[in-house]
């Protein structure tokens, strides 16, 4: 789908503080401002309008970039959450970024995620308290279909933590990555064996919920699924959460359309051990 209509109408919250913030110091407390901004051909359009509405506001954006850091919190830097779901949509992979109120630059993200051959079908920017969080809806260029490959979902993963270095260079301590990408390497390092959890069980007679939690590193994800398809496990479906340094990745799995066995389960989990437990990849992927 065409640059010009990745965004879909999204909203958020703002308290009556931020929006003085951003230039609305003249709107009583009782109205809510509605803005709608669309983005045709590389420029910004938008449109203010004004409803009453009692001890809100509440802002409708489809903006490239949203504010930047608040003097309350520029001394604190917010924890990255980057969220790839595989179960939500069944057409899409959605991909959720998070960092506090700070985001920016969401077109070059976009342009980004389109050098790697994908499809940006729509987008949507929303805040919970003071969180911003921006969701994009992901194709295969190619095929119209959600992201299967694990290669591919890795590049995604490391291509918006690139951006997220790029545009806010101060995530990069707080980023298992920033030692590999980032400007400066986060100084506070995990142990890997009391990071490191495994969960296993049934979910259902047809498929196992593995959930996998862990210190964070290039090639992570691609790993973790070969060592799967290594023992003859079919991986249904996928969460793939990057929080700051730590990895949290829910898995669907099932052996020959059924649910893991007890004996396979252990296996399983020990590979995984042993991979984890390992300081690094043999080779990064990336």
């Amino acid at each position: 789908m065409a640059v010009s209509n990745i965004f879909s109408a999204s909203s958020f919250v703002l308290s009556r503080s931020r929006v003085s913030d951003v230039g609305f110091r003249s709107l009583t407390p009782s109205s809510e401002v509605s803005r709608i901004s669309l983005l045709r051909d590389g420029t910004v359009t938008s449109g203010l309008g004004l409803v009453r509405k009692r001890d809100l506001f509440q802002v409708s954006i489809n903006s490239s970039n949203v504010m930047g850091p608040s003097s309350t919190d520029a001394d604190s830097v917010p924890m990255p959450i980057i969220v790839i779901d595989q179960d939500t949509d069944s057409d899409a992979t959605i991909v959720q970024l998070s960092f506090g109120d700070r985001l920016g630059a969401l077109v070059d993200t976009m342009k980004a995620l389109k050098d790697q051959g994908l499809d940006v079908s729509k987008g949507t920017v929303t805040t919970e308290a003071s969180v911003v969080k921006t969701k994009f809806f992901i194709t295969r260029g190619a095929t119209g279909r959600k992201v299967e490959d694990p290669d591919m979902l890795e590049r995604i993963r490391l291509t918006i933590i690139n951006n997220l270095l790029k545009y806010h260079p101060e995530s990069s301590e707080q980023l298992a990555m920033g030692e590999a990408f980032g400007v400066k390497a986060p100084e506070k390092k995990l142990d890997v064996d009391i990071t490191t959890h495994i969960h296993l069980k049934d979910d259902g007679p047809k498929r196992s919920l593995l959930y996998i939690e862990t210190a964070d590193r290039p090639g992570l994800l691609s790993e973790i699924v070969k060592i799967m398809t290594d023992i003859n496990i079919n991986v249904e479906s996928a969460e793939i959460d990057t929080e700051g340094l730590v990895a949290k990745d829910s898995f669907h799995v099932n052996y020959r359309g059924a649910a893991l066995n007890t004996s396979l389960s252990q296996v399983l989990t020990n590979c995984l051990r042993y991979y984890l437990k390992r300081p690094e990849t043999e080779e990064d992927s990336y």
